[in-house]
């Protein structure tokens, strides 16, 4: 126990302490500098350096790409189901939701989690989930707003918007160029690899504390009758969803099980919440439902993390 609160601590330390800055001196514009730096330079650069250090083969398995994307496309198909049949709010608000209960943070806090709990051999399967589960709900969720008429672009441009938003993102993109350094067997030179080194070092404290920021300006105002549903969706239904399919399928490595069960029990990304501004859309309960979501995962991911390091994960 004394091993996995020291794991715990300071991970969630670092978004309670964004948190408190975020409530005590409310410099928005510093945050989308933070942002920014974490964004297209710091996580860019660590999801490179571990992708491209790792042995090509290792990145082409399909059969775990395939399962994590439909446990995750499943539990979307849940929440969307379930949150409009109780809200009635139309497919629109549905898709928020869906991605509320089915699209966790994999982006800022998957990496720095999953590697300091499951060592490197997770880095490989944290940039497959995070690319394809990111891909996912940036091609479902604006096509659903197309559709329903949320986007007012149309669906062409608004599928034209998808593909552009995919091929753009600095995680993706970085993965990619990693997939390519992998496959060469390409190695930086000492002083770039010096750069890249001191960039991923500050990704995982710079996301959490930015993270911790962002939750801390997006106050709860109202608590819809729905956000039960969604948290118990995205905290306990997708990991067991995601366990359950790869128990099925079979043949993966334990390391890339746990990896898949832990960052699909993270709570939901702040992404979500752009998303609904962006659209008009279920925005003030997003928030609410990312804000309590992501303290009640202080305690859920820890507890999954014991399980984890005492072996009571069934694999």
């Amino acid at each position: 126990m004394n091993n996995i609160f020291s794991l715990a601590l300071p991970f969630f330390g670092l978004i309670f302490l964004g948190f408190f800055a975020g409530k005590w001196f409310r410099e928005e514009t510093a945050l989308g500098w933070l942002n920014s730096f974490v964004l297209y330079f710091a996580l860019p650069a660590l999801f490179f350096r571990l992708v491209s250090a790792t042995p090509f083969d290792e990145l082409a398995n399909g059969a775990f790409v395939a399962t994590t994307t439909v446990a995750t496309a499943c539990t979307f198909i849940l929440a969307f189901v379930v949150g409009t049949l109780l809200t009635r709010g139309g497919i629109a608000q549905g898709a928020i939701q869906g991605g509320l209960g089915a699209y966790a943070n994999v982006g800022y806090l998957g990496p720095g989690l999953t590697l300091a709990a499951l060592g490197p051999e997770a880095t490989v399967p944290t940039a497959l989930i995070f690319s394809f589960d990111s891909m996912l709900m940036f091609t479902l969720i604006p096509l659903v707003m197309a559709v329903s008429g949320a986007d007012t672009r149309g669906f062409l441009p608004a599928l034209a918007g998808v593909i552009r938003r995919i091929v753009t993102h600095p995680f993706i993109v970085a993965t990619a160029i990693g997939v390519v350094a992998a496959y060469f067997r390409f190695t930086p030179p000492d002083a770039l690899d010096g750069l890249l080194a001191m960039l991923s070092n500050a990704a995982a404290p710079c996301a959490l504390f930015a993270i911790g920021v962002t939750v801390a300006q997006r106050p709860v105002s109202r608590v819809a009758g729905e956000l039960p549903f969604l948290i118990v969706c995205k905290l306990f239904v997708h990991p067991v969803m995601a366990l359950v399919l790869l128990t099925l399928v079979g043949g993966f490595d334990p390391v890339w099980v746990k990896t898949a069960v832990l960052m699909a029990a993270l709570p939901p990304a702040v992404n979500m919440f752009v998303l609904a501004q962006q659209y008009g859309v279920y925005v003030q309960p997003a928030s609410s439902t990312i804000l309590i979501a992501t303290a009640i995962s202080v305690v859920t991911v820890t507890g999954l993390l014991y399980l984890i390091a005492r072996g009571l994960i069934p694999l």
